[in-house]
């Protein structure tokens, strides 16, 4: 059995017994994931449906729906009975993905209703150990001796990476090249063969390349230095004033479910959050619990919209 399941079955038994229902959910919940199994989405999906549907007596099931760089999966729970019984798995590329896509089909703050905020981690900025940097204020200045020789990679035009990197270039005052991939796979691929110069990825996808010296490691995204990856300073204090940008996951349902409903999930997942149980298993996949109220993990929305719009119209950032 993996840590994994492992794990799974220590949080079903920490859970207790099954709280006495009359209401919501009256039937099985559909967790609408955006991406294909194996990504952090999908599992932070699978541990939280656990945890519900042992609360709850009734099956939260997860439903991978991935395609249109997340629209169709979105647009299923958008277009769902404002109930409850469809809830979605969103990342910080929700937003990213808000801020240049104007004719998706659902409106990303008005189709839906912020339920709960799972989790926030650092991304960190990597570059390929064939550059001679070896601290972030080396790198910043050989940007800044080579202004647009550099290039740097990202999983897409119009990712958080790509966004993340945009905002970095911003504050250090440098200029590097973008090369867009598909997926993050090649495009860490890439920088341990020396075929891109930099890369700013989540923990899960670039901190095993940095432990092992595939990767040069110079910081990481938050203002603090994080638990994460406590061994990289923040870059904001090597150079890159205020620079400051998170990963972070959630859950949302759909615009219109009772506030009782919304109250419910919050209540009970932030219930989960607190466990050693879930904090271990969050930590372990990069990132640190974050219970908070629907009202304020909705307005962190609203305002990282509007932070990438500006990021997207100053650096020229079009959708795919």
């Amino acid at each position: 059995m993996s840590s994994r399941s492992n794990w799974l079955l220590v949080l079903g038994l920490a859970c207790g017994p099954a709280l006495a229902q009359s209401g919501y959910p009256s039937r099985p919940v559909q967790f609408i994931v955006t991406s294909p199994p194996g990504g952090s989405n999908d599992i932070f999906a699978r541990a939280v449906a656990k945890w519900l549907s042992d609360a709850f007596g009734k099956p939260v099931v997860v439903e991978n729906r991935a395609g249109a760089t997340g629209s169709i999966g979105a647009a299923f729970v958008a277009k769902a009975p404002a109930d409850g019984h469809s809830l979605l798995m969103i990342s910080s590329s929700f937003t990213t993905s808000a801020a240049i896509q104007p004719n998706a089909p659902f409106d990303a703050v008005k189709s839906f209703a912020a339920v709960a905020m799972i989790g926030k981690g650092p991304l960190i900025l990597a570059i390929s150990p064939k550059l001679p940097a070896k601290t972030a204020e080396e790198f910043f200045a050989l940007a800044k001796a080579k202004p647009g020789a550099l290039n740097f990679a990202s999983s897409g035009s119009g990712s958080i990476n790509h966004f993340a990197t945009e905002l970095l270039i911003d504050a250090a005052g440098i200029k590097m090249t973008h090369v867009p991939y598909k997926g993050m796979g090649p495009a860490v691929t890439d920088l341990i063969a020396g075929h891109v110069d930099v890369l700013i990825a989540s923990a899960p996808s670039m901190l095993q390349q940095v432990k092992s010296g595939k990767v040069r490691g110079l910081g990481v995204t938050t203002l603090k230095a994080s638990p994460i990856a406590p061994n990289l300073p923040p870059l904001a204090g090597a150079g890159a004033r205020g620079y400051e940008t998170e990963l972070w996951w959630g859950v949302l349902t759909t615009a219109g479910t009772p506030k009782d409903v919304v109250a419910k999930l919050n209540a009970e997942i932030n219930k989960a959050l607190v466990t050693d149980e879930m904090k271990g298993f969050l930590l372990n996949e990069g990132a640190e619990p974050s219970p908070v109220s629907p009202e304020a993990f909705g307005s962190l929305i609203r305002s990282d919209i509007e932070r990438w719009k500006k990021v997207a119209k100053d650096a020229g950032i079009q959708a795919e």
